[in-house]
This record gives structure tokens, sequence and C-alpha cells, in this order.
């Protein structure tokens, strides 16, 4: 189980966000820091084909619309917040 913030699973049920898509975001997807002491998870091209090779085409072609999420997690592993990305993550 995903240790989540109550704030992350308000969001992940008002969002319409698979908890399993949350736990492929933790396992493949990339990192980038939010210089207040969390980090962004999302999918990228890269992190998209390492999952589409984990879990076959057929399993990929039923996730992959709803891969445009991205967690934020704090310091100690939590996700505070999921959502739905729409602009590009800038990872200065």
């Amino acid at each position: 189980m995903i240790a989540m913030t109550n704030h992350a699973r308000a969001r992940i049920q008002q969002r319409g966000i698979p908890e399993g898509v949350v736990e492929n975001l933790l396992d493949f997807g990339r990192e980038a820091y939010d210089h207040h002491g969390s980090r962004v998870v999302y999918f990228d091209r890269r992190a998209r084909e390492e999952l589409r090779r984990a879990c076959g085409k057929e399993t990929y072609k039923r996730i992959e619309a709803r891969l445009d999420a991205y967690a934020v997690v704090a310091s100690d592993g939590d996700v505070i917040t999921v959502g739905h990305r729409i602009r590009h993550i800038n990872r200065n």
C-alpha cells in the first residue's frame, strides 16, 4: 500500500486517477525537485517506454490514456497530492 496523506486520497478520488497509476508513477516515473523539499514524479517518454516493456503492450494500451498524471512526494516518502499534468514540468 502506498503511504498517502488524506489530501492525496481525496485528490485521487476527485480527479479519477486510479491508485494503480500512482503505483506505476512511483515505480517508473521521472523525478523533478520542486525546491520546497518535495519531488514531483511524472511520466516522460522514457518512463512510458519502460512501463510498456514491464507490463506488456495490451495492458499498456488500457492504461495509456491515464498516464498524464503526476504525484508530489514529500521527503518522508508520503504522496502529498496527485493531479493531471497539463503543462511541462520544469526540471531545473
